[in-house]
Order: structure tokens, then sequence, then C-alpha cells
């Protein structure tokens, strides 16, 4: 095979069923649940080397810097960021990567993955990537299918035609897309072996994507395009029009062209998949113990059977006795006790917190992202920055802002006015002020942001009089 596949990572989603290690400010995406690396990573390494070019990931502004730096610690430069200004499904998202490539190759293979999933056998996954070039090569759109080991009800499905095989090496012909069903039809389908999976990913050319798209979803591609035509570049980012964009319909790709066209094949795959869409899910990719169990390292499990213990803290110790067929995960601000049958609910229990107003429903104690933007609340938040990081801060038009640094060097820029701040130093920025935060060292910068109504200049404490 002599032409690169372009890697296309879909890292947007709040993924609020795995809440609390999940959540909408920190997604699972960037979490490390099943291994050292994060989801984002795993998926990363699965599709680099020889075969592909660097990826294309398309994620929200308040990830951007978090992509670039997740990516660069498995050694992975990405060749261009899309910033979607506000999440409109799949659809928008793969169609504006397909216009973006297109520019300079408009027949680019394109490898469209979620960034959250788990293949654990990385060659079988590149394998069925290059026996499945050939169909996308000759103008099909090929979905991977994942060959069923239950009668799952948290997936779509994938029907075979009449000719295909359902364990072949090969792409096969697909008949149709199935919406998720319920226990009574999914196991119906199980037993007909005539279904997969549906995995969520995608191989095909930027031409047929966007053909598909010009024959089946014109209301998607006129302000994707028009977006993509009139994004802001900056360096490898590509932030797409505001404007345009939020006119886009807010689509799966399956809904948008898949379930419509008729050059559909789908490439069988049988290695081991997951899409860790619930805490059922981690327990099982988890591997569990003789008697069924999983335990995080600062958890126990005491004559327990089919469980799952995760604590987050070496500052929280889990303890379960006696139980069966528990979910319990705690982190230091939240925890979540539920039985395995019941955990596809946990995303209610998301919506119930941001009911009453709870904090713990959307973010943690921790600002992962480089920048928080509140205009207009007051708070205080101890905000970690990653070596190297160089952003803008928005000006806060209705409050004043002083930042104390915990740790490391912080290189704060107002104005012409550049300020060098260690530990126990502290900058004052008057209500509306436009200023930069740099991470010139190279370890993390910890710093307390404390947001008030206060007016004035710009002050500088010194170790012997700033807050400690």
């Amino acid at each position: 095979m002599n032409r690169n596949i372009h890697p296309i990572l879909l890292c947007g989603g709040a993924g609020t069923r795995l809440w609390p290690l999940s959540r909408r400010d920190y997604p699972k995406q960037f979490v490390r649940l099943t291994g050292a690396e994060s989801l984002l990573q795993g998926a990363a390494r699965r599709v680099s080397g020889p075969l592909f070019a660097p990826p294309i990931v398309v994620t929200g502004h308040d990830f951007r810097f978090l992509v670039i730096e997740q990516l660069a610690g498995v050694g992975v430069q990405p060749q261009r960021v899309l910033i979607e200004p506000e999440a409109r499904n799949t659809a928008p998202a793969i169609l504006a990567a397909a216009f973006a490539l297109s520019q300079s190759d408009p027949d680019a293979l394109m490898l469209v993955a979620p960034s959250d999933h788990v293949i654990p056998d990385t060659e079988a996954f590149r394998d069925a990537v290059v026996k499945a070039v050939p169909r996308a090569l000759a103008g099909d759109l090929v979905t991977f299918g994942i060959t069923p080991t239950r009668a799952e009800t948290g997936y779509g499905y994938l029907q075979l035609a009449p000719d295909a095989e359902p364990r072949a090496d090969a792409p096969q012909n697909l008949l149709r897309f199935v919406e998720k069903p319920d226990a009574t039809r999914a196991a119906q389908m199980i037993a007909s072996g005539d279904f997969l999976w549906n995995a969520g990913i995608f191989l095909f050319t930027a031409r047929m994507l966007i053909a598909a798209f010009c024959a089946h979803g014109p209301a998607v591609l006129i302000p994707v395009e028009a977006a993509v035509r009139a994004a802001c570049c900056d360096l490898i980012f590509m932030r797409l029009d505001p404007v345009a964009w939020a006119t886009a319909p807010d689509i799966s790709v399956d809904y948008a062209i898949m379930e419509k066209a008729s050059n559909l094949a789908v490439m069988p795959f049988s290695a081991g998949w997951s899409d860790l869409g619930d805490w059922d899910a981690v327990w099982q990719e988890s591997g569990p113990d003789a008697r069924g169990n999983v335990a995080s390292p600062h958890s126990t499990a005491i004559a327990c059977a089919d469980t799952l213990l995760y604590s987050t803290s070496a500052g929280v110790e889990l303890v379960g006795i006696g139980l069966q067929d528990i979910i319990a995960v705690a982190t230091p601000d939240a925890v979540l006790v539920a039985h395995r049958s019941q955990t596809q609910r946990v995303k209610e229990a998301v919506a119930a917190l941001q009911h009453k107003g709870a904090v713990q429903a959307t973010q943690f104690r921790t600002a992962h992202r480089p920048w928080d933007e509140n205009p207009h609340g007051l708070w205080a938040k101890r905000i970690e920055v990653a070596p190297g990081t160089t952003f803008n801060l928005q000006p806060q038009h209705h409050a004043a802002t002083h930042w104390i640094i915990l740790s490391g060097v912080a290189q704060m820029t107002h104005g012409d006015q550049v300020h060098l701040l260690c530990k126990n130093e502290s900058l004052y920025v008057a209500a509306g002020g436009l200023h930069r935060l740099d991470n010139p060292g190279n370890v993390p910068l910890i710093l307390l942001a404390v947001q008030t109504e206060a007016e004035g200049g710009v002050t500088t404490n010194h170790p012997q009089s700033a807050v400690g």
C-alpha cells in the first residue's frame, strides 16, 4: 500500500455514564481507566506508524491544549487540531475533517475513530484497516463491525448482506444499520448470526464522504463547508467559523448518510473491542479476578463477588465487604454506588446533580484545562498548567484576578509588561485586562486564581508580602 491513511480522532463528548471519574470538564477520553495511558493516548498510538499520517483531532475549545499535552506524552504530533465552536455530533465533525483534508488531497484516505474506545490488539486492528483499504479506494464507505459476544442493548448493530460472511477476513457487503435494540430483539439478532456491533469506526476517501453528504446530507454539507472555508488557522489549530457552524444540524454520521447510502461495506473484527460506555464495561475490560472482582490500588474487596471497587486517590481508601454485583467509585469529592445492572443510568444521576446545582456534576476540584473562563462569577480555583503551555487569557470585564503561584514558575504578560513569578509570589490584574500566561519551566505550574470585583491596576507581590 503506497498511500498514507489519515487518522481522524473524534475527541468530543462528555462521557457522563462514567461519572464521577469522567465529567464534562475532563471527559473519559483523557482519563486513565484501564492502564497507564489515557484512552486518547491509546487511540493515538494505535493509529501511529509507517501506515499512518499524523492524526487530525476534532475537539472543543476547552480541550485543545490538553489534546496537545496528552499526545506529546506518547510522542504523537498531530497534523491539525480542528476546534468545534460547539458540539454538533459526529456528522459535522467528520465532514469538517474531510473538507480540511481535501484542500490538499481530495482522495485522502480517512480512518475515523472515537478517541475513547479500547482495542487491546493493536496489530490485529492495523491488519484489519489494511485489508479494508481496497474497498475504500474503490469508492465504498467502509465501517468496522465487531463480532458480538452477547445480546447487548447499548450498541447499534450492522446487518450483513445475504452473501456476507460474518467472520470473514476481508470486507463484506453491508445491508443496513440497525438502531440499539431492546433485549428481546438483541437476542434474536445474535441468534441469527447476521449482525455485528457498530463500532463507530470508518474508512473512506474524503472525496467519497463529501459525495455522500452531497447526495444524502446537504443540510449538513452547506454549513460545514462554510465553517471550514471561513476557519481561522493558528499554527496547527483550525478554529471552525462559529457563525456557519451554529447552523449545522446536531446529527450523527449514521443518521445523516450511513443509513441512506448504498455503497456500504463492513470489515468484521473479532480481536476485542469496547467503547467503555459504562462502568460495567470498565469492570469487564479490567480483568476481574477469580471471584469476579476488580479493585484499584486504593481499594480493598472482602468477601465480594463480581464487584468493581475504584478509588482514584491515596487519600480515599475504598473498602467493600460482602458485596455482589456492585460498582463503587470514589473520588475526593464524589462517590458512586450502583448495581452492575443499572450502570447505564449513571447519566440520570448526573442530570439530577445538575438540577440541584451540585458542581460535582461537571467539574473537578482541580481545573485540568489550561484556563477556565468565568466572566461574571466570583471564585477561587487551583489551576495546573502543563510545562511549555502558552495561551492567551480572555479579558475579565466584570472582575479582577489575583494570581498566586503555589509551585513552578509563571510568566505573565500584561500589556507591554512581562512578570516572572515564582513560588509564593503573586500578580493582581484589574478588570478588563488582557493578559497571557506561560509555563516556561519543565515541571507543572500550579497556581491559585482568585477572582473578585475589585478594580485597580497591576500589582506584583514578592515572597515577603505575597499570600502563600
